[in-house]
């Protein structure tokens, strides 16, 4: 991580190259990236809403993360809310930093980078646990989330617009540190 800078990012300015290595990390093509666009500016206007970039010292993108305290009447919330409740875990969308999006240029995973990006966001978190929603599969992800502390507290979750079912996992802050 020599070559990176873990900072503020004002993700609204630079909303294009965020989502240009959302592209890249996630698969993601033009019409699902003209969506989220609109998510991510809509996002940004929620209170407590914040972002981290990673860049290089050219100033070029590489990587960023964004979240949020949670609102129950937020659409993530909505979907995820009856997968909790019937596990008895509801109680994890009240008081909770949202890690809405966490992507890394795939030419710079496995260097920290998404490491650095979510400790430091939550660790300026307010709130005393983090959630967050990943593709219910073995991954890279899904691996650096539970080496921090992060449990799945429902799996199998379906959201309208995605094809694959989500985890949501949960952990206590501060986050475990290696």
């Amino acid at each position: 991580m020599d070559d990176v800078a873990v900072g503020p990012l004002d993700l609204a300015a630079r909303v294009d190259d965020a989502l240009a290595v959302q592209a890249l990390a996630f698969g993601l093509g033009d019409d699902e990236i003209a969506v989220r666009r609109h998510i991510v500016l809509r996002h940004l206007g929620c209170a407590g809403a914040r972002a981290l970039g990673a860049t290089t010292p050219a100033g070029r993108l590489i990587g960023f993360v964004y979240g949020m305290p949670n609102d129950r009447t937020h659409w993530w919330s909505t979907v995820v809310e009856p997968y909790l409740r019937s596990q008895g875990l509801d109680h994890w969308l009240d008081d909770s930093f949202v890690i809405t999006e966490l992507h890394v240029h795939p030419a710079y995973q496995h260097r920290g980078i998404g490491r650095a990006l979510i400790t430091r966001i939550t660790d300026e978190a307010g709130e005393p646990r983090s959630i967050l929603s990943a593709i219910d599969t073995e991954s890279p992800a899904r691996d650096l989330y539970r080496s921090l502390g992060y449990e799945d507290i429902a799996r199998r979750v379906l959201f309208p617009s995605a094809p694959t079912p989500y985890a949501v996992m949960g952990a206590p802050l501060p986050l475990k540190r290696p």
